[in-house]
Parts: structure tokens; sequence; C-alpha cells
């Protein structure tokens, strides 16, 4: 039997390749053609034909009655499982935050166009903020999303934002992309975002985006608007700036 060729760092080439065309499908919100996939990957269409036929066969990758091919569903249960180990693994500094701050600490990835909360430590106080871990949500409408969103090319923003419309879930929710690119240019400027009762109200929630995270990602504190008034923003919006660092710096080694 033919040995594999080896890829870089010594891997097994049709592998990382496999995996960079599941990467390119993410890439383009999920589908593609295959000259789509050869354009971005500058691979011959034969490899990637042979490559996108092996990952139709294991579920990884489904085609559509348009010919084109999309992520398949056996990948929602990797990234699932990834995403709580994600959880589980920065819940010790969720721990250290809440201590800091007294209240409520989450932490989120953007999957699949929506917000996914993998991880909270609730704060001690009898009135609490409470998210379901594994609770999906649109990002425009939260703290978190909007923190996710900020850093990501303009570009990407406005195709994710066609793809999910902008619902509100209160009267305070952005619903306009023009408006929402503003807010997005002003939390890259001062390195947070501020949900504003926009998911619930009389809930303020203060969120970072963490740096090199394999996802995007971020790290938020929340708790009724009465207690994190404008000057508790002041002072804990550094601490979760601070935790976001640590969180980045401490990372999983891939």
């Amino acid at each position: 039997m033919a040995a594999e060729k080896s890829g870089r760092d010594g891997g097994v080439q049709s592998l990382q390749r496999a995996f960079e065309l599941l990467e390119h499908l993410a890439d383009t919100g999920g589908e593609a053609s295959l000259s789509e996939l050869a354009t971005l990957s500058g691979l011959p269409m034969p490899t990637i034909h042979r490559l996108i036929r092996t990952l139709v066969s294991l579920g990884y990758v489904r085609q559509n009655t348009n010919r084109h091919y999309a992520l398949g569903a056996r990948l929602i249960r990797l990234g699932e499982n990834a995403s709580m180990q994600f959880g589980a693994w920065a819940r010790p500094l969720l721990v250290e935050l809440v201590e800091e701050v007294g209240e409520t600490a989450n932490l989120a990835v953007l999957e699949r166009d929506e917000v996914v909360y993998v991880a909270q430590v609730p704060s001690k106080h009898s009135m609490r903020m409470f998210t379901e871990v594994g609770r999906r949500l649109l990002p425009h409408g939260t703290g978190v999303g909007k923190a996710m969103l900020a850093e990501l090319p303009a570009g990407e923003v406005a195709s994710l934002l066609e793809r999910t419309g902008m619902p509100a879930y209160t009267e305070h929710t952005f619903t306009d992309p023009d408006a929402l690119a503003v807010e997005l240019k002003k939390i890259a400027g001062q390195g947070y975002a501020l949900d504003e009762a926009e998911q619930e109200l009389g809930v303020r929630c203060i969120a970072v985006a963490i740096p090199g995270a394999p996802v995007p990602a971020a790290v938020s504190v929340s708790g009724p608007s009465g207690r994190l008034t404008a000057d508790a923003v002041s002072h804990i919006a550094p601490v979760v700036q601070k935790v976001a660092d640590r969180l980045s710096q401490q990372l999983p080694v891939t």
C-alpha cells in the first residue's frame, strides 16, 4: 500500500487538505461550489473532488440540490463538544472574575452565525443574571456578540447580518445595520462592548472579545442595570479586559 505524503510540520497531507477545505467552507458561510473551493484552496480540481467525496461519505460535508457543497450535520456534535470543553477550561478564570466584580461572568463563542454560551459562573447576589449554558442568540442583540462582531472584517459582519436578519429582542436592540456598524467601530476603539438592555430589559452587560481564540469568543459580566451603573462599568470594564487577556495567554496549545 502506498504511503501517505507528508504535509507541513510532518502531518498527513490529505488530512491537512481536508480540514483546510472544511475551513474554507466555513469562511464562505458554510456553502461553496467545487470551483470556488479550487480558487480558495489553490488545489487541483481532481484533488478537491476526491477529498470532498470522502467528506460527504463521512457526513462532514453534504451536497445541496444546487450542486454546491455545505458543512455536514456530523460536525455539529464535534463543534458542540469542543465548545463545552473550551468553557470548562476557562471556568477557573470566570470564578476569579465573579469574585473580583461580584456579578455573573459568562463565556460565549460564535458558532454557525449564533452566539453560544459555553460557560457561566453566577454571582452570589440573590438578584442575579442567569443564562443557560448552550443557549443560542443572534450576535447583534448581545454584548458578547457585538464584542465578537467588532473583531471581524466589515464584509463578514454584513454577510452574517444578511443571513440572520436583525430581529429585536427588546426595544433597545440594534435593528439597523448602519447603526450597528457605528456601534462596532466604537466598541473596537474602546475595547469593550455594552449591552444596554438590548437582550433583556433591566440588564446591562460588559463584554470583551478574547484575542487569538480558535473561534470568535468573548467573556462578559452581566447584572441588573441598577447595580451595573455607568460608574460601575468604568471600574469593571478594565477587569473584564484583563481576564480576556489572561484567557488569551492561557489558550490551550494546539
